[in-house]
């Protein structure tokens, strides 16, 4: 906690004869060159020490304080490379402690990230570092969380095998899973040319959780979503499987357990939680090869 850093603090001022608390009005200064000022002292005295883990509230700001970055971060501490090292500054919190703190912006890009300054920030220029140490964990308490936590990520992904088995029986799907996991039931068989990667295709979809309820349709949008087959990140990976099994004309209703969907996190808007299977009946609309489109 930097209250254990005030006696220090006292002998600096007399010998420097405060002429650096000009420069940053409310901040004191450690011996390596870091200007902090503490806003909320935690409850604890707990500073943590190189190899424990920290989760924290991170912020940085440009002398002016336009913020260039904003996270919630969970990482293994390790000894600062170098004499002022935003390093210092997480070494200095205990459990609860919330403080901002002046550093040298050019030594953390360049040595702290290995890389190089933005042009945003001149050579010269400062950054201040925002914190708030949420928690602090030993390398065995760290390890222990992470178990418990692949354990429960393992139960949920066994009850979501089960609710995704009870639904197949109950609905009386005969289909066999494809090798990928996904079962593909087709309603209108496509006479149009199967599908290559590269073609730009067309399809109307909607999706469905287990449980019958909609989460979104191009059909009710009257609005077919249109991508070319096998670029990245454009569809989830299900999808993409049942598309690369379709003719141009070809319907079909694809259950898709989690990993091939949102997988443990979910969606990022919320809208499908983790560990869910889902159902889409997707249309092939139109495939285009690629020199049809290009042309």
């Amino acid at each position: 906690m930097l209250k254990k850093f005030y006696p220090a603090i006292l002998s600096v001022l007399i010998l420097s004869g405060c002429n650096w608390f000009e420069k940053y009005p409310g901040f004191s200064k450690t011996s390596t060159g870091i200007y902090y000022k503490l806003h909320y002292i935690g409850e604890e005295v707990n500073p943590p020490k190189p190899t424990d883990y920290v989760t924290l509230t991170l912020r940085y700001l440009t002398p002016d304080d336009s913020l260039f970055f904003a996270g919630y971060r969970t990482f293994q501490l390790t000894e600062p490379e170098f004499r002022g090292s935003v390093d210092e500054c997480f070494l200095m919190l205990s459990e609860g402690d919330s403080a901002s703190f002046i550093i040298d912006a050019n030594n953390f890009f360049t040595k702290t990230l290995k890389t190089s300054l933005p042009p945003f920030l001149s050579k010269n220029s400062s950054m201040k570092v925002e914190i708030r140490m949420d928690e602090i964990r030993s390398a065995a308490q760290y390890e222990q969380d992470k178990e418990e936590f692949l354990k429960w990520i393992e139960d949920f992904g066994e009850y979501e095998k089960m609710i995704l088995a009870k639904f197949i029986k109950e609905e009386k799907i005969e289909v066999e899973p494809t090798e990928n996991g996904i079962y593909y039931v087709t309603i209108i068989e496509g006479t149009g040319k199967p599908v290559e990667p590269g073609d730009l295709v067309t399809v109307n979809y909607e999706g469905k959780f287990l449980n019958g309820k909609f989460f979104d349709s191009t059909t009710k949008r009257n609005q077919p979503f249109e991508f070319v087959f096998g670029s990245e990140m454009q569809v989830i990976p299900g999808i993409e499987d049942a598309i690369g099994r379709m003719r141009e004309g070809e319907k079909a209703v694809v259950i898709i357990p989690s990993d091939l969907a949102w997988g443990e996190r979910g969606s990022s808007t919320g809208i499908i939680p983790p560990f869910t299977s889902v159902i889409y009946e997707i249309e092939l609309v139109r495939s285009l090869s690629r020199e049809d489109y290009q042309e």
